[in-house]
Protein backbone atom coordinates (compact mmCIF):
# COMPACT_ATOMS: atom_id res chain seq x y z
CA UNK A 1 0.00 0.00 0.00
CA UNK A 2 1.40 3.65 -0.78
CA UNK A 3 0.65 6.82 -0.13
CA UNK A 4 -1.88 9.05 -1.95
CA UNK A 5 -5.31 8.43 -0.29
CA UNK A 6 -4.07 6.06 2.52
CA UNK A 7 -2.09 9.42 3.35
CA UNK A 8 -5.17 11.48 3.47
CA UNK A 9 -6.78 9.45 5.55
CA UNK A 10 -4.27 7.76 8.23
CA UNK A 11 -1.79 11.20 7.30
CA UNK A 12 0.98 8.25 6.74
CA UNK A 13 2.25 5.66 3.60
CA UNK A 14 1.73 2.40 3.11
CA UNK A 15 1.19 -0.75 4.19
CA UNK A 16 1.31 -8.20 4.95
CA UNK A 17 2.97 -10.78 5.44
CA UNK A 18 2.83 -14.39 4.71
CA UNK A 19 3.24 -17.99 6.40
CA UNK A 20 5.43 -20.94 6.08
CA UNK A 21 6.88 -23.86 7.81
CA UNK A 22 9.14 -23.71 10.84
CA UNK A 23 12.45 -25.59 10.11
CA UNK A 24 16.09 -25.04 10.83
CA UNK A 25 18.50 -24.21 14.23
CA UNK A 26 18.65 -20.73 14.21
CA UNK A 27 16.81 -18.81 10.83
CA UNK A 28 17.02 -15.05 11.10
CA UNK A 29 14.32 -13.17 11.54
CA UNK A 30 13.94 -11.22 7.89
CA UNK A 31 12.64 -7.46 8.05
CA UNK A 32 12.15 -5.90 4.96
CA UNK A 33 12.86 -1.94 4.62
CA UNK A 34 10.28 -0.55 2.53
CA UNK A 35 12.18 2.61 1.66
CA UNK A 36 15.62 1.47 1.68
CA UNK A 37 15.43 -1.13 -0.57
CA UNK A 38 16.83 -3.49 2.00
CA UNK A 39 16.27 -6.46 4.40
CA UNK A 40 17.16 -6.70 8.13
CA UNK A 41 18.16 -10.35 9.13
CA UNK A 42 17.76 -10.11 13.10
CA UNK A 43 19.47 -12.78 15.14
CA UNK A 44 16.60 -13.58 17.68
CA UNK A 45 18.99 -14.65 20.60
CA UNK A 46 20.45 -11.54 21.07
CA UNK A 47 17.77 -9.00 19.00
CA UNK A 48 20.69 -7.72 17.16
CA UNK A 49 20.80 -6.82 13.41
CA UNK A 50 23.21 -9.39 12.12
CA UNK A 51 23.22 -8.13 8.28
CA UNK A 52 21.24 -5.68 5.98
CA UNK A 53 20.95 -7.08 2.43
CA UNK A 54 20.15 -4.35 -0.56
CA UNK A 55 17.50 -6.55 -2.76
CA UNK A 56 14.90 -4.25 -5.30
CA UNK A 57 13.17 -1.25 -4.76
CA UNK A 58 10.30 -1.34 -2.48
CA UNK A 59 10.35 -4.67 -1.16
CA UNK A 60 6.80 -5.12 0.86
CA UNK A 61 5.87 -8.75 1.47
CA UNK A 62 7.66 -11.97 1.26
CA UNK A 63 6.85 -15.80 1.27
CA UNK A 64 7.92 -19.12 1.10
CA UNK A 65 8.15 -21.57 -2.00
CA UNK A 66 6.00 -25.14 -1.65
CA UNK A 67 9.60 -26.44 -1.62
CA UNK A 68 10.62 -24.77 1.65
CA UNK A 69 14.31 -24.28 0.37
CA UNK A 70 13.76 -20.07 -0.55
CA UNK A 71 11.64 -17.34 0.51
CA UNK A 72 10.91 -14.79 -1.72
CA UNK A 73 10.87 -11.16 -0.98
CA UNK A 74 8.76 -9.51 -3.82
CA UNK A 75 10.02 -5.99 -4.70
CA UNK A 76 7.37 -4.02 -5.92
CA UNK A 77 9.03 -0.72 -7.62
CA UNK A 78 12.48 -2.74 -8.19
CA UNK A 79 10.20 -5.14 -10.84
CA UNK A 80 11.74 -7.99 -9.14
CA UNK A 81 11.32 -11.80 -6.74
CA UNK A 82 14.77 -12.32 -4.33
CA UNK A 83 15.51 -15.49 -3.17
CA UNK A 84 16.87 -15.92 0.15
CA UNK A 85 18.17 -19.49 1.71
CA UNK A 86 15.52 -19.05 5.00
CA UNK A 87 18.30 -20.81 7.00
CA UNK A 88 20.98 -18.60 6.28
CA UNK A 89 19.64 -15.19 4.86
CA UNK A 90 21.96 -15.42 2.15
CA UNK A 91 20.57 -14.33 -1.45
CA UNK A 92 20.21 -17.51 -3.70
CA UNK A 93 18.75 -16.01 -7.24
CA UNK A 94 17.30 -13.03 -8.50
CA UNK A 95 14.20 -13.16 -11.04
CA UNK A 96 13.23 -9.97 -12.90
CA UNK A 97 10.77 -9.00 -14.92
CA UNK A 98 7.92 -10.05 -12.63
CA UNK A 99 5.85 -6.71 -12.81
CA UNK A 100 4.89 -4.93 -9.47
CA UNK A 101 4.83 -7.85 -7.04
CA UNK A 102 3.26 -6.29 -4.10
CA UNK A 103 1.53 -8.73 -2.87
CA UNK A 104 2.65 -12.18 -3.52
CA UNK A 105 0.84 -16.27 -2.76
CA UNK A 106 1.42 -19.68 -3.75
CA UNK A 107 -1.15 -21.87 -3.95
CA UNK A 108 -1.96 -24.69 -1.58
CA UNK A 109 -1.74 -27.13 -4.59
CA UNK A 110 1.40 -25.68 -5.27
CA UNK A 111 0.62 -24.86 -9.33
CA UNK A 112 0.16 -21.39 -9.12
CA UNK A 113 1.61 -17.95 -7.83
CA UNK A 114 -0.27 -15.02 -7.62
CA UNK A 115 0.72 -11.52 -7.50
CA UNK A 116 -1.52 -8.15 -6.61
CA UNK A 117 0.12 -5.06 -8.81
CA UNK A 118 -0.78 -2.44 -6.23
CA UNK A 119 0.31 0.58 -8.45
CA UNK A 120 -0.97 -1.57 -11.92
CA UNK A 121 -4.42 -2.07 -10.81
CA UNK A 122 -4.15 -6.05 -12.07
CA UNK A 123 -3.60 -9.33 -10.93
CA UNK A 124 -1.17 -11.62 -12.52
CA UNK A 125 -1.55 -15.27 -12.24
CA UNK A 126 1.60 -17.63 -12.66
CA UNK A 127 2.42 -20.77 -13.43
CA UNK A 128 5.30 -22.53 -11.25
CA UNK A 129 6.91 -25.63 -11.96
CA UNK A 130 8.89 -26.20 -9.09
CA UNK A 131 11.67 -23.49 -9.81
CA UNK A 132 10.55 -21.56 -12.91
CA UNK A 133 7.86 -19.14 -13.12
CA UNK A 134 5.25 -18.74 -16.15
CA UNK A 135 2.73 -15.99 -16.51
CA UNK A 136 -1.16 -17.73 -17.59
CA UNK A 137 -2.61 -14.20 -17.10
CA UNK A 138 -2.43 -10.55 -16.15
CA UNK A 139 -6.27 -9.34 -15.20
CA UNK A 140 -7.15 -6.20 -15.14
CA UNK A 141 -8.65 -5.24 -11.61
CA UNK A 142 -10.21 -2.72 -9.53
CA UNK A 143 -8.13 0.43 -8.26
CA UNK A 144 -4.97 -1.10 -5.96
CA UNK A 145 -5.10 -4.34 -5.39
CA UNK A 146 -3.59 -5.20 -1.89
CA UNK A 147 -3.38 -8.56 -0.54
CA UNK A 148 -4.40 -11.70 -1.78
CA UNK A 149 -6.28 -14.93 0.34
CA UNK A 150 -5.98 -18.22 -1.52
CA UNK A 151 -8.50 -20.91 -0.57
CA UNK A 152 -7.74 -24.49 0.38
CA UNK A 153 -8.71 -25.97 -2.84
CA UNK A 154 -6.37 -23.47 -5.10
CA UNK A 155 -9.29 -22.63 -6.78
CA UNK A 156 -10.14 -19.54 -5.96
CA UNK A 157 -7.97 -15.99 -5.29
CA UNK A 158 -9.80 -13.71 -2.97
CA UNK A 159 -8.23 -10.02 -3.71
CA UNK A 160 -8.32 -6.49 -1.69
CA UNK A 161 -9.00 -3.43 -4.30
CA UNK A 162 -7.60 -0.67 -1.88
CA UNK A 163 -8.67 2.39 -3.63
CA UNK A 164 -12.26 1.37 -4.99
CA UNK A 165 -12.94 -0.50 -1.47
CA UNK A 166 -13.75 -3.74 -3.08
CA UNK A 167 -13.35 -7.25 -2.85
CA UNK A 168 -12.96 -9.53 -5.85
CA UNK A 169 -13.05 -13.51 -6.38
CA UNK A 170 -10.36 -15.01 -9.00
CA UNK A 171 -10.54 -18.31 -10.64
CA UNK A 172 -7.47 -19.59 -11.24
CA UNK A 173 -7.86 -22.21 -13.36
CA UNK A 174 -9.48 -20.22 -16.27
CA UNK A 175 -8.00 -16.63 -14.68
CA UNK A 176 -11.29 -15.01 -14.97
CA UNK A 177 -12.73 -12.66 -12.30
CA UNK A 178 -15.84 -14.79 -10.81
CA UNK A 179 -17.68 -12.20 -8.63
CA UNK A 180 -17.08 -8.44 -6.92
CA UNK A 181 -18.46 -7.06 -3.97
CA UNK A 182 -18.28 -3.28 -2.20
CA UNK A 183 -16.46 -3.58 0.85
CA UNK A 184 -15.74 -0.76 3.84
CA UNK A 185 -12.82 1.72 3.15
CA UNK A 186 -9.63 0.70 2.13
CA UNK A 187 -9.81 -3.21 2.35
CA UNK A 188 -6.10 -4.53 2.83
CA UNK A 189 -5.58 -7.87 4.28
CA UNK A 190 -7.59 -11.22 3.78
CA UNK A 191 -7.65 -14.56 5.79
CA UNK A 192 -9.86 -17.34 5.36
CA UNK A 193 -11.30 -19.45 8.01
CA UNK A 194 -14.28 -21.77 8.51
CA UNK A 195 -12.75 -24.27 6.18
CA UNK A 196 -12.86 -21.48 3.32
CA UNK A 197 -16.82 -20.14 4.07
CA UNK A 198 -15.81 -17.41 5.68
CA UNK A 199 -13.51 -14.42 5.22
CA UNK A 200 -11.91 -11.76 7.14
CA UNK A 201 -10.68 -8.55 5.79
CA UNK A 202 -8.98 -5.70 7.32
CA UNK A 203 -10.55 -2.09 7.26
CA UNK A 204 -7.62 0.41 7.08
CA UNK A 205 -9.68 3.33 6.00
CA UNK A 206 -11.80 2.53 8.84
CA UNK A 207 -11.90 0.42 12.48
CA UNK A 208 -12.06 -2.76 12.48
CA UNK A 209 -12.66 -6.27 10.65
CA UNK A 210 -15.46 -6.78 7.84
CA UNK A 211 -16.54 -10.36 7.66
CA UNK A 212 -17.71 -11.98 4.75
CA UNK A 213 -19.87 -15.76 3.89
CA UNK A 214 -18.41 -16.79 0.71
CA UNK A 215 -19.88 -19.94 0.88
CA UNK A 216 -22.50 -19.38 -1.73
CA UNK A 217 -22.34 -18.30 -5.08
CA UNK A 218 -22.26 -15.01 -4.17
CA UNK A 219 -20.71 -13.19 -0.99
CA UNK A 220 -22.85 -12.26 1.70
CA UNK A 221 -21.54 -9.62 4.33
CA UNK A 222 -21.83 -10.69 7.75
CA UNK A 223 -20.63 -7.94 9.69
CA UNK A 224 -18.05 -6.11 11.00
CA UNK A 225 -15.70 -7.07 13.95
CA UNK A 226 -14.16 -3.66 15.83
CA UNK A 227 -10.65 -3.99 16.44
CA UNK A 228 -9.65 -0.53 16.55
CA UNK A 229 -8.37 2.59 13.42
CA UNK A 230 -6.37 0.96 10.65
CA UNK A 231 -7.25 -2.33 11.12
CA UNK A 232 -4.38 -3.73 8.15
CA UNK A 233 -2.68 -7.17 8.44
CA UNK A 234 -3.43 -10.82 9.33
CA UNK A 235 -1.11 -13.52 10.64
CA UNK A 236 -2.60 -16.76 12.42
CA UNK A 237 -2.24 -17.20 15.99
CA UNK A 238 -0.59 -21.15 15.18
CA UNK A 239 -3.72 -22.69 17.69
CA UNK A 240 -6.32 -23.29 14.91
CA UNK A 241 -8.66 -21.00 16.80
CA UNK A 242 -7.70 -17.52 16.57
CA UNK A 243 -6.08 -14.73 14.41
CA UNK A 244 -3.81 -11.72 15.28
CA UNK A 245 -5.23 -8.61 13.46
CA UNK A 246 -2.71 -5.15 13.45
CA UNK A 247 -4.36 -1.86 13.96
CA UNK A 248 -2.47 0.68 12.54
CA UNK A 249 -3.68 3.82 13.65
CA UNK A 250 -4.32 2.69 16.79
CA UNK A 251 -0.95 1.26 17.29
CA UNK A 252 -2.51 -1.74 19.02
CA UNK A 253 -2.78 -5.58 17.81
CA UNK A 254 -6.11 -7.48 18.13
CA UNK A 255 -6.98 -11.26 18.86
CA UNK A 256 -9.90 -12.58 16.92
CA UNK A 257 -11.49 -16.03 18.20
CA UNK A 258 -12.65 -17.97 14.91
CA UNK A 259 -15.66 -19.41 16.80
CA UNK A 260 -16.89 -16.40 18.31
CA UNK A 261 -15.79 -13.76 15.95
CA UNK A 262 -15.19 -11.60 18.59
CA UNK A 263 -11.60 -10.19 19.74
CA UNK A 264 -10.52 -11.55 22.94
CA UNK A 265 -7.02 -9.94 23.87
CA UNK A 266 -5.50 -6.32 22.52
CA UNK A 267 -2.08 -5.69 22.61
CA UNK A 268 -0.06 -2.03 22.49
CA UNK A 269 2.17 -1.98 20.14
CA UNK A 270 3.74 1.04 19.37
CA UNK A 271 5.07 3.03 15.88
CA UNK A 272 2.15 1.99 13.33
CA UNK A 273 1.99 -1.98 13.74
CA UNK A 274 1.91 -4.03 10.34
CA UNK A 275 2.76 -6.91 9.31
CA UNK A 276 3.75 -9.84 12.02
CA UNK A 277 5.14 -13.08 12.64
CA UNK A 278 4.89 -15.67 15.69
CA UNK A 279 7.09 -17.65 17.31
CA UNK A 280 7.62 -21.39 17.00
CA UNK A 281 6.73 -22.20 20.65
CA UNK A 282 3.80 -19.65 19.99
CA UNK A 283 5.13 -17.38 23.01
CA UNK A 284 6.32 -14.26 21.00
CA UNK A 285 5.21 -12.06 18.19
CA UNK A 286 7.25 -10.16 15.80
CA UNK A 287 5.83 -7.11 14.65
CA UNK A 288 6.83 -4.61 11.88
CA UNK A 289 6.44 -1.05 13.52
CA UNK A 290 6.47 0.78 10.33
CA UNK A 291 6.38 4.54 11.88
CA UNK A 292 9.36 4.14 14.47
CA UNK A 293 11.90 2.35 12.15
CA UNK A 294 11.63 -0.47 14.52
CA UNK A 295 11.18 -4.57 14.74
CA UNK A 296 8.90 -5.10 17.94
CA UNK A 297 8.35 -8.19 20.25
CA UNK A 298 5.45 -8.70 22.01
CA UNK A 299 5.59 -10.96 24.85
CA UNK A 300 2.05 -13.22 24.32
CA UNK A 301 2.12 -14.57 27.95
CA UNK A 302 2.13 -11.36 29.56
CA UNK A 303 1.13 -9.53 26.66
CA UNK A 304 3.51 -6.43 27.27
CA UNK A 305 6.05 -5.27 24.58
CA UNK A 306 9.65 -6.81 25.05
CA UNK A 307 11.93 -5.92 22.90
CA UNK A 308 12.42 -3.17 19.91
CA UNK A 309 15.08 -3.52 17.46
CA UNK A 310 16.04 -0.81 15.11
CA UNK A 311 15.65 -1.39 11.00
CA UNK A 312 15.39 0.21 8.70
CA UNK A 313 12.88 3.24 7.02
CA UNK A 314 9.14 2.04 6.86
CA UNK A 315 9.77 -1.89 7.90
CA UNK A 316 7.05 -4.16 6.26
CA UNK A 317 7.22 -7.81 5.81
CA UNK A 318 8.55 -10.12 8.63
CA UNK A 319 9.03 -13.50 8.43
CA UNK A 320 11.55 -16.54 10.31
CA UNK A 321 11.28 -19.80 9.49
CA UNK A 322 11.49 -20.97 12.92
CA UNK A 323 7.98 -20.21 13.80
CA UNK A 324 4.13 -21.30 14.57
CA UNK A 325 1.91 -22.69 12.05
Amino acid sequence: MRAGRFAAVLLSVAAACAPALAAGPTPPVFVLNSLDATVSLIDAGTWTETRRVPVGKEPHHIYMTPDHRSVIVANSAGDSLTFFDPRTGDVQRTVNGIIDPYHLRFSPDMKWFVTAANRLNHVDIYRWDGNNLQLAKRIATGKTPSHIWIDSKSTTAYVSMQDSDELIAVDIPSQTVRWRVRTGPMPADIFGIHDDRTLLVGLTGGEGVQVFDVAGAEPKVVGIIPTGKGAHAFRSAGDGKSVFVSNRVANTISRIDFGTLKVTNNYAVPGGPDCMDVSADGKRLYVTSRWAKKLSVVDLLTGQLMKQVPVGRSPHGVWTLDHAR
